[in-house]
C-alpha cells in the first residue's frame, strides 16, 4: 500500500485506539488477542478507506483479468481445446488463480514501498499492537483478490462461460481467496526482509513465474515434457486449478480441494511469524 492516507483513516485509527488500545504501552507492544484483532480489523479499514478514495489501486486487478482471459482464450483455445467455447471451462479457473496469485504479489511490493516512506513509523507512537499495521494491510488486500475473482468469471462469462454448479464456483472463488491471502504472507516476508520495492517485485516474479506457468492452468500437464510434468503435478497451483475445476463442475474432488487448503494452512502457520518477526525486527 502506498504511503498516501486520508483523514478518515486517521481518524478510524484514532478510534480503534480508543477502544482497544488503552491497555498499551506506546508503541503497542503490549495488547491482549481481542484488542489487537479490533485494531488490525481497523487498520484493514483503513485500507480499504484508501482503496475508496484511491480507485486505481484496484486497476491491476480489473485490467488483468480482461486482457489475460480475452487472450488466452484467443491464442491457446483453437490448439488446446479445439476452440474458444470447449477451453474456456478449463481457462476461466485457471486464470482466476492465476490472477488472484499474481495480485498477492503486489501486497508485499506496496508493504516495502511503505516501510521505505515510513508510513508504519507514524503508528509506533499509538497504543496499539506491534503487528495491527502489517495484519491490517494484508486484510485489506483481501478485497483485491475479491475484486480479481468476480471480474475474471464476469468476463469468462460474457464470453460465454457457463459453469454447471455455480454455487460450486462461487466456492472455488472463495478457495482462492483464501490460499491468496495465504501467499501473501510469503511476499510480505519479501517486503520485510528485501530493501527496495523492485527488488521485492523481481524476486516475487521470479516465485510466481514458474509457479503460474509450469501447472495445468493453461495447458494439460500431460503435454509438458517428463522433468516439467513432475514439478507441475506437485504444483499448489495446480492443485488449486484442480479444486476450482472439480467444484465449477459440480463434483468437488476431496483431493485437490484438500490438498490447496492444507497447503494455504501451512504457508499461513510458516509465513505468517516469520513476517512478524522480520516486521518487528526492521522496527
Amino acid at each position: 500500500m502506498s504511503a498516501t492516507s486520508t483523514r478518515p483513516s486517521h481518524r478510524a485509527t484514532h478510534r480503534a485506539v480508543a477502544r482497544g488500545g488503552a491497555g498499551g504501552a506506546a508503541g503497542g507492544h503490549r495488547t491482549g488477542p481481542a484488542a489487537a484483532t479490533s485494531q488490525a480489523l481497523t487498520m484493514a479499514y483503513r485500507g480499504l478507506l484508501r482503496i475508496r478514495h484511491d480507485p486505481q489501486r484496484l486497476f491491476d486487478v480489473v485490467a488483468l483479468p480482461v486482457v489475460a482471459t480475452v487472450m488466452f482464450a484467443n491464442v491457446f483455445g483453437g490448439a488446446v481445446a479445439g476452440g474458444i467455447d470447449e477451453y474456456l471451462p478449463r481457462l476461466v479457473p485457471g486464470v482466476l488463480v492465476q490472477i488472484a496469485v499474481t495480485a498477492s504479489v503486489v501486497t508485499g511490493v506496496q508493504l516495502r514501498d511503505d516501510r521505505d516512506r515510513g508510513v508504519f513509523d507514524r503508528f509506533r507512537s499509538l497504543p496499539i499492537a506491534r503487528t495491527a499495521p502489517l495484519a491490517g494491510s494484508l486484510l485489506a488486500d483481501v478485497v483485491r483478490y475479491v475484486v480479481a475473482v468476480g471480474i475474471t468469471v464476469l468476463v469468462g462469462a460474457a464470453m460465454g462461460y457457463r459453469p454447471q454448479s455455480w454455487a460450486g464456483l462461487a466456492l472455488g472463488g472463495l478457495l482462492v481467496v483464501v490460499c491468496a491471502f495465504a501467499l501473501s504472507w510469503v511476499f510480505a516476508f519479501l517486503g520485510m526482509v528485501m530493501r527496495s520495492a523492485s527488488a521485492v517485485q523481481g524476486a516475487s516474479m521470479l516465485v510466481l513465474m514458474p509457479l503460474s506457468f509450469m501447472s495445468n492452468a493453461l495447458v494439460p500437464v500431460e503435454t509438458m515434457p517428463g522433468w516439467m510434468r513432475a514439478i507441475a503435478e506437485v504444483n499448489p497451483i495446480t492443485h488449486m486449478v484442480s479444486a476450482v475445476r472439480a467444484l465449477a463442475a459440480g463434483d468437488p474432488a476431496a483431493g485437490p480441494v484438500g490438498w490447496s487448503l492444507l497447503g494455504a494452512g501451512v504457508v499461513l502457520a510458516v509465513m505468517a511469524p516469520l513476517t512478524v518477526r522480520a516486521y518487528v525486527r526492521t522496527e
